[in-house]
């Protein structure tokens, strides 16, 4: 790929900061925060179904406040009010607990309450429930205006998680719907990441790893929740592919999840899993062209024959790759088109600009491989309205 060997001729860095602790006793990794204060940072799923009360039972003897209000896609207003909460308790850690609202919240939650005491230090552990975002390991977080229809992907080194808690047992409740649109974000950070601009041959590793892990295993884990492997498997690619595209970063695709999503209220995973085919043809410029394919299909194809599904060429190797994804989505019931989700069509034309106008600013579109005009943009949002 001759963008990315140029790029690549220039100073580059990956910047590892979580450690990640998995496997049997994990949680003895807190015993260093016996008698200290925890704030705990999650929702109220969590507390009801008694969650935050298996965690507090794992953890050492300290003083531990709750805030269990955080609401999906947690708004500025949801930020503040965690933030008032806890300011006067003056953790000493905070522990996300959640899926990525939780841990995006908590991200925004702790840089706030740093810039209200600067001189605290202030450790942040983030335990996920959910094998998807990343969130545990990334600088990324999404806050939301939604009297406005839009996410912001905030992107800061400062509020990376100290710590990541990786606990198998805590996602095997998760419905199978909520696990396939959750894993197909996690194949879609890691493809993102692995055609990025700033992609590298250490975040590469990463995105090959949850790749493989995440076609292995996502199916399994959808059809048996209970399968402990399947679910331990795909909790592992989730971290890697936030490894992967927090190093990297992301692209087109979430720049038009962000758009879509934020004004048509559609879970980010599956709207996500919907544009991903589309998106890679696009990308490789074999989406209804038919001149040379562009820098990124040689990485789309690499990617289909490390998944066993390369073609005769580079062009069949893309197809095969958009082809495998669209069976995937098949599989669990992600339609291709926002017409048979049932989205009000007049919705889609009555906020078709503004999508537009807002994929172009989103900071992940940034990191494409291939740079989009309005025309493109519009062009994919109306190819996945059907």
């Amino acid at each position: 790929m001759r963008e990315r060997q140029a790029a690549m001729t220039g100073l580059q860095r990956f910047f590892l900061k979580t450690e990640i602790v998995f496997g049997p006793g994990m949680f003895d990794r807190l015993e260093a925060f016996r008698g200290q204060r925890i704030g705990i940072i999650t929702d109220a799923f969590m507390v009801k179904s008694g969650m935050v009360d298996r965690v507090r039972a794992k953890l050492p003897p300290c003083e531990i406040k709750v805030f269990g209000e955080v609401v999906p896609e947690p708004p500025l207003q949801n930020i503040a009010q965690g933030a008032r909460f806890l300011a006067d308790f003056k953790p000493d850690a905070i522990l996300a607990l959640g899926g990525g609202s939780a841990i995006d919240a908590a991200k925004a939650i702790l840089a706030t309450l740093r810039e209200m005491e600067p001189s605290r230090s202030i450790v942040m552990i983030a335990v996920p429930t959910t094998s998807g975002t990343g969130s545990e390991v990334t600088s990324y977080a999404i806050i939301s205006e939604p009297e406005r229809g839009i996410k912001h992907p905030l992107r800061s080194e400062e509020i990376i998680p100290d710590i990541a808690l990786l606990d198998p047992e805590l996602v095997m409740s998760v419905p199978p719907k909520v696990t396939a649109d959750t894993g197909m974000d996690v194949i879609t950070h890691a493809l993102e990441a692995y055609v990025a601009r700033e992609a590298n041959d250490f975040s590469d590793a990463f995105a090959e790893k949850a790749l493989a892990l995440a076609f292995a295993h996502l199916p399994t884990a959808f059809a048996n929740g209970n399968d402990v492997v399947a679910r331990g498997a795909l909790h592992n690619a989730s971290c890697m592919a936030g490894i992967a595209f927090s190093a990297a970063g992301l692209g087109l695709n979430h720049g038009l999840a962000h758009a879509i999503g934020g004004r048509l209220h559609i879970p980010h995973g599956k709207i996500n899993a919907m544009l991903l085919p589309l998106v890679i043809e696009y990308n490789a410029g074999t989406r209804g062209e038919f001149g040379p394919c562009l820098p990124a299909a040689t990485r789309y194809a690499e990617v289909a024959r490390r998944l066993g599904l390369e073609g005769p060429s580079v062009r069949a190797g893309v197809k095969s790759l958009a082809q495998a994804i669209s069976r995937l989505n098949a599989q669990f019931g992600i339609p291709p088109t926002l017409r048979a989700l049932g989205v009000d069509l007049d919705e889609v034309a009555r906020y078709g600009a503004a999508m537009v106008q807002g994929t172009l600013a989103d900071s992940c579109t940034a990191s494409n491989p291939r740079k989009p005009t309005p025309d493109d943009v519009a062009e994919l949002i109306g190819a996945v309205t059907g």
